[in-house]
């Protein structure tokens, strides 16, 4: 007969029940997701932007491009389903949380009232629940208490506007400093404006964005290349700290025979040349190598130049054909969003999977005549280290006149010859950085961004921006910022759920259909939300921060509770049954005194991946031992 084994159980301590609203825990800035979904989901429409926006200067951004990564966490997509006989089915779907924060923004964000009402609305916000992710109403009713004491105005330089860079000249202005932003294109926003295209993220709500953070008193001075128009060594002199957000816009060449010459491309530079609507010969037959997002914004990019009318602009690509994505990876191994490989196939992309370059085939006078592939029978080893492995037997040549390269990305830190010598660098371009400051190895030079940590989300560049900005703060005030968070637990005796909120299903984001999509190269593919879908899939949220609190000294152990639970999530188990552990032992003492017979007593275990909040054992109680609590988070900013 087997032994059964001990239950494993967490007994919750400090930080618990922050920890379980997994959305937020998994944003880089911590935005309150839960918050600005649940408040979508009862018609505060507002007050959801303000919550977005608190913590992010780019909501209205993410909300269309953001990689997601609280989709990724979201407790609703780990919630089991089962059929009419109560057999598992699989899990449920997370909550659209990008397209909700979409939704949101345009409904109260830049794209929906001009920049100096907006700017009231955020310097006027008092949230209902004081969450620490409302950062920058709390970050400014702060400094007009007189807990923070703003710096006195000294000049901190940023190179790059960028993402990371416009964050930390965002968070810094508000911090009392007097940013100035050198960017070497055109245009600010960096791979915003450059290198995602215009048909996921339009051009004009890029510079609402930027207009809301130039009003906060940010000098952006674009077309200036810093190493060319003005020396690292001059803004280290006339600016107290520098910041470097350069990013990395230089494309990865992958040293294939052939590749040097006339027709071959890096994709970022595709991207930009058509973003800035500068011409960039090619012919009629496209090979984009690569698997990821990127490949497909360059692949998509040209096909949408191929659908385009034969009336000529500056922005377009003359002459195309066809298009073809040539990735290592299998089609279930691809890095690049599900949605991205389903609308390429939609817009005629012809996907090659499981094969690599070997050369590009030029003919006697240079042109490109094509691209060789061998095929690839392994992308990653057992440990799921990247480790390609080919069969040189299986080649096959695909005909092209162009190839453009999406194989990765790399930074130029050219300008450090002159001013930046005591950077160190851990390789070619990329500077050695203090992982907790940010800080490089030169005084008063810190890194944020792609340069600091290597190409992630667009969300991560934010975060790293206003990391850089909190360390410049101490570097030149001395002081330093400190955030006293204050967990409050607040019942709801009339907490209700929508009807029938843990059946709907997850809600398709709305797209245009491919012949619309591609009838011009900056039609926006994705429609989004309108008001009835975005409040149908925001009250599908869990809304985490709630949770059943049961009163032990109440509790009849009648099992009422765990009869009537939709997800089994509650289960009555005997003491003796819980793996024995410290915490346990602990919490045990302190309810039953030391000493206490386990075999006479029993626990409630809850699984918190199937609990829905629906509240059904609160209202079976019948000793009102269960009571739905919201927990709150009020955080106090203060500088010492």
């Amino acid at each position: 007969m087997n032994e059964r084994l001990p239950m494993q159980v967490e007994v919750p301590g400090d930080g618990y029940h922050r920890g379980l609203i997994s959305c937020q825990v998994a944003c880089p800035v911590h935005t309150d997701a839960r918050g600005y979904v649940r408040a979508i989901a009862e018609g505060r429409f507002e007050e959801a932007y303000l919550i977005a926006r608190g913590p992010n200067p780019f909501a209205s951004i993410c909300g269309r491009v953001c990689g997601a990564p609280c989709e990724a966490a979201c407790r609703r997509g780990k919630v089991p389903r089962v059929d009419a006989d109560g057999r598992f089915v699989g899990v449920d779907r997370p909550i659209s949380i990008r397209a909700l924060k979409r939704f949101a923004c345009e409904q109260a964000g830049p794209e929906a009232r001009p920049t100096e009402d907006l700017l009231q609305a955020v310097r006027g916000y008092v949230p209902r629940v004081c969450a620490d992710a409302e950062e920058m109403a709390a970050l400014l009713s702060a400094g007009v208490a007189g807990a923070f004491r703003a710096a006195e105005g000294q000049r901190v330089a940023i190179v790059g506007a960028g993402p990371a860079g416009l964050s930390a000249a965002h968070d810094l202005a508000l911090m009392g400093f007097k940013p100035v932003v050198f960017e070497t294109e055109p245009v600010a926003a960096g791979m915003l404006a450059v290198g995602v295209p215009a048909y996921r993220l339009p051009r004009d709500l890029i510079a609402r964005e930027v207009a809301v953070i130039r009003a906060l008193g940010v000098e952006i001075r674009c077309s200036v290349t810093v190493g060319k128009d003005i020396t690292f060594a001059e803004l280290r002199r006339d600016h107290a700290a520098v910041i470097l957000a350069v990013g990395a816009k230089s494309s990865r060449a992958l040293g294939l025979p052939g590749e040097r010459g006339p027709r071959v491309y890096g994709g970022v530079d595709l991207l930009r040349a058509v973003s800035l609507g500068e011409r960039l010969d090619t012919g009629r037959e496209v090979v984009v190598i690569g698997g990821g997002n990127v490949a497909y914004d360059v692949a998509r990019t040209v096909m949408r130049q191929i659908a385009y009318d034969t009336a000529r602009t500056a922005a377009r690509l003359s002459g195309t054909g066809k298009v073809h994505l040539v990735s290592l990876e299998t089609l279930e191994e691809m890095p690049a969003d599900t949605a991205e490989i389903r609308e390429g196939d939609e817009e005629g992309i012809g996907r090659l999977n499981g094969w690599g370059p070997v050369e590009i085939v030029r003919d006697h006078a240079g042109a490109v005549t094509g691209v060789t592939l061998r095929q690839c029978r392994r992308v990653y080893d057992e440990q799921r280290r990247f480790s390609p492995l080919f069969d040189d037997a299986v080649r096959r040549t695909i005909p092209c006149d162009t190839v453009l390269l999406s194989v990765g990305q790399s930074p130029n830190t050219e300008f450090l010859a002159d001013g930046g010598q005591d950077v160190a660098l851990r390789s070619p371009g990329w500077p050695e950085v203090d992982k907790g400051t940010l800080a490089s190895s030169a005084p008063g030079v810190f890194v944020a961004g792609d340069l600091a940590h290597g190409t992630r989300l667009l969300i991560d560049a934010v975060a790293s921006g206003k990391a850089a900005a909190r360390s410049v703060y101490r570097h030149l005030t001395g002081r330093t910022i400190t955030m006293d968070a204050v967990t409050a637990h607040v019942a709801l005796p009339l907490y209700r759920r929508e009807r029938g909120y843990e059946a709907i299903r997850r809600q398709p984001v709305p797209v245009l259909e491919p012949g619309e999509r591609l009838r011009h190269p900056e039609t926006v593919v994705e429609a989004g939300y309108g008001a009835t879908g975005a409040l149908r899939e925001a009250s599908r949220c869990l809304d985490c921060g709630v949770t059943p609190v049961f009163d032990g000294a109440r509790c009849v152990l009648c099992g009422g509770c765990a009869d009537v639970c939709p997800t089994q999530c509650l289960k009555l188990a005997p003491l003796v049954d819980l793996e024995a552990r410290a915490d346990l032992a602990a919490a045990i003492a302190g309810a039953l005194g030391s000493g206490a017979a386990l075999e006479d007593d029993s626990a409630i275990v809850k699984d918190e991946e199937r609990c829905i909040r629906c509240g059904l054992c609160a209202m079976r109680c019948p000793v009102e031992a269960i009571t739905m609590e919201r927990v709150t988070f009020a955080t106090d900013w203060s500088s010492s």
